[in-house]
């Protein structure tokens, strides 16, 4: 039970950590500069649901590999994330077209970057949160 809550926990700050990440990119304008179309607000409501995903797609890292290399396995784990928001959550849900090209040409190199930040946020948690 200790290694669920501490996974779980450990995706929720990774979370947090990407949330702050997609907010300040977007409040600076950086993600404009790129032709990406993503500066959410800062707010409840937007935040919530991104980090209570975070925190179950950290269950991931209770997958046995790659045990004492966490930056290997947060990289290869944040791939998941990725994959299901470029290629179900943009185009499905959204109207933004697969990878969410519809927000800009460099929106699939901003998705990967933003989720590896959880990645390794959450990965390093769990290593020094044991």
């Amino acid at each position: 039970m200790r290694k669920l809550m501490v996974a779980y926990s450990a995706g929720c700050l990774g979370a947090l950590a990407n949330s702050l990440a997609v907010w300040l990119a977007g409040d600076l304008g950086i993600t404009a500069a790129l032709g990406v179309s993503i500066a959410p607000t800062l707010s409840p409501h937007w935040l919530y649901p991104r980090i209570v995903w975070g925190g179950l797609w950290g269950l991931l890292f209770l997958l046995p590999f790659a045990g004492s290399r966490p930056l290997f396995k947060g990289t290869l784990l944040s791939l998941i994330p990725s994959a299901v928001q470029l290629f179900v959550v943009f185009p499905l849900k959204t109207q933004h077209g697969i990878a969410g090209l519809g927000l800009g040409l460099l929106t699939p190199l901003l998705v990967l970057i933003f989720n590896w930040i959880w990645g390794v946020v959450t990965a390093l948690a769990i290593r020094f949160g044991r």
